[in-house]
């Protein structure tokens, strides 16, 4: 078999997400999980003496992504200062992961996300790194496709 014909995986560094005010470029992105919950149940006259397992509700995580910092760029703290007491704009967010020409191959779409924490960069007077920073988004479903 020749390495011509061979299927190899998508490498993770070339992706985009969109759906965030002012389109930032991220450099991670971290999180992108969804768990079913166990419901644990046993009928009183079961003849098994332990609980049978069922899929019970959905449960997803929340999702952080990180970005360099910019002088002129403050799109995600514009965007979280948008909340107030339960009251946001909710947006759908898109997570593209490309493939060596840009396609999208594998798509998360975040349905009804939000940003709830925003964290700006550590500070070293010694450091010799990029200011990053981070924002937590989280979202109520999650569709994932393949193209």
């Amino acid at each position: 078999m020749s390495a011509e014909n061979t299927t190899w995986p998508l490498p993770k560094f070339f992706f985009s997400v969109t759906g965030i005010p002012g389109n930032p470029v991220f450099q991670e992105v971290t999180g992108l999980e969804a768990e079913a919950q166990v419901i644990e149940y046993r009928a009183g006259n079961s003849a098994i003496f332990a609980p049978i397992k069922m899929p019970g509700l959905k449960k997803y995580g929340n999702v952080t992504m990180k970005k360099g910092i910019f002088v002129t760029d403050q799109n995600l703290w514009t965007w979280f200062n948008t909340i107030a007491m339960n009251t946001i704009a909710r947006s759908t967010v898109v997570v593209n992961l490309q493939d060596e020409l840009g396609a999208p191959r594998m798509i998360w779409t975040l349905n009804n996300a939000f940003p709830t924490k925003l964290t700006g960069t550590d500070l070293k007077s010694d450091g010799n790194e990029v200011a990053v920073e981070s924002i937590e988004i989280a979202y109520e479903t999650l569709a994932v496709s393949i193209k």
